[in-house]
């Protein structure tokens, strides 16, 4: 998956016109400003009822982490090494949870481990992961308020669980547009977890659609 998100199609989004055949020889569906979906020619999902949700591969924008440090005074308040890995941990395990959420709890659809005919793998990756003000250890107790937590882009493959055949791919470059308010590991959390419900919700609804399900 860290390969794949970073292929020339992840660049394509918001940067040039992107190919209408993929080099895998899916077929571009939809390509605005920051969304492109490709969609295996013929590929139908009527048949799959049941989820497999891969490990989400979380990686921050280029140069995040050297960025934000130098727009630091002194050494207070700097993110380290280990402060990313938390943070992408942190990232992956709530890209499982609102997709589960969405996808059983509200759609009924079951989530596995196993492959089966039914069993649709979702093949996850968060790049290009922005954080407007982190929430990390340091005896500074000022506050930072911010209006947008942070961005991300959604880099989704979808792929048949027997077959390991890859049916569709979706890129969507999504910003918090929250309001201003202090920042904090609790907010900061809140703020993924809208964008990551928004997105578990959409996947959801076409699949509702699919399956002839009246909308929710």
């Amino acid at each position: 998956v860290a390969m794949l998100a970073m292929s020339p199609l992840a660049s394509a989004v918001a940067k040039e016109d992107p190919p209408p055949v993929s080099p895998d020889g899916l077929q571009l569906l939809k390509s605005t400003k920051s969304r492109l979906v490709y969609v295996k020619p013929g590929a139908a999902f009527t048949q799959y009822d049941k989820f497999a949700i891969l490990e989400c591969y979380v990686e921050f924008e280029k140069d995040w982490e050297k960025d934000y440090n130098a727009s630091r005074m002194g050494l207070e308040g700097r993110v380290t090494d280990k402060d990313v890995e938390r943070m992408k941990t942190a990232l992956a395990e709530e890209f499982k949870k609102e997709f589960t959420r969405e996808l059983q709890d509200k759609g009924g659809y079951q989530v596995v481990d196993q492959a089966a005919a039914d069993v649709l793998v979702l093949r996850p990756a968060l790049i290009n992961v922005e954080v407007n003000a982190p929430d990390v250890m340091s005896a500074d107790i000022g506050r930072t308020i911010v209006r947008s937590a942070g961005q991300m882009t959604l880099y989704l493959e979808l792929w048949d669980s027997t077959t390991n055949t890859i049916l569709a791919r979706a890129m969507d470059a999504k910003a918090d547009e929250g309001f201003a308010e202090q920042a904090n590991r609790a907010t900061n959390t809140a703020a993924a977890d809208r964008i990551l419900s928004e997105w578990a919700r959409e996947l959801r609804e076409r699949l509702d659609e699919v399956h002839g399900k009246a909308k929710q």
